[in-house]
């Protein structure tokens, strides 16, 4: 059992942990907003019936100024790294982008989903990406602990 218990500690180590979830909520409140006004802006374009399109567009056009600051929140608060700025910021877009490619076509479907049981569709898209995103978090700890703020003597703690 402590050995079970130790081996979860050494991949979410408690203080650092803390940290990202802190960073983290910072980080999904910001993305969330400029997720839900960039959604709020295409739905005033586009017709409702192609809602399950406009939470992708709004997805995308969020996603590289929401990764560009939960980069520097991670780099600086969570991990406390120095030095290697492009080589970290290129390696957090790869693991938020393997992280977003799945998450988009399931936001999509699970948009659509929603707006067939809501009673006001056109909130599907906003549930829809809160689910997604809180979906994310572990995933998102473990690519940044061990890829994108690796430190060279750290070991990969995902197995």
């Amino acid at each position: 059992m402590s050995s079970s218990f130790d081996r979860l500690r050494r991949i979410f180590p408690p203080g650092q942990f803390l940290r990202y979830l802190c960073a983290g909520v910072f980080n999904t409140v910001l993305a969330y907003s400029n997720f839900a006004l960039i959604l709020f802006l295409l739905n005033r374009l586009v017709p409702q019936r192609y809602l399950y399109l406009t939470v992708l567009l709004a997805s995308i056009f969020a996603l590289p100024p929401n990764i560009t600051v939960s980069y520097f929140v991670y780099k600086v608060f969570v991990f406390r790294t120095q030095g290697n700025y492009l080589r970290e910021w290129l390696k957090c877009f790869a693991v938020y982008g393997a992280g977003a490619i799945p998450g988009l076509f399931l936001l999509s479907a699970l948009t659509k989903l929603l707006q067939s049981v809501l009673h006001r569709p056109r909130a599907a898209g906003y549930l829809a990406g809160a689910i997604i995103t809180g979906c994310t978090t572990l995933y998102g700890f473990l690519g940044h602990r061990n890829i994108t703020f690796r430190q060279k003597t750290q070991q990969l703690d995902i197995d």
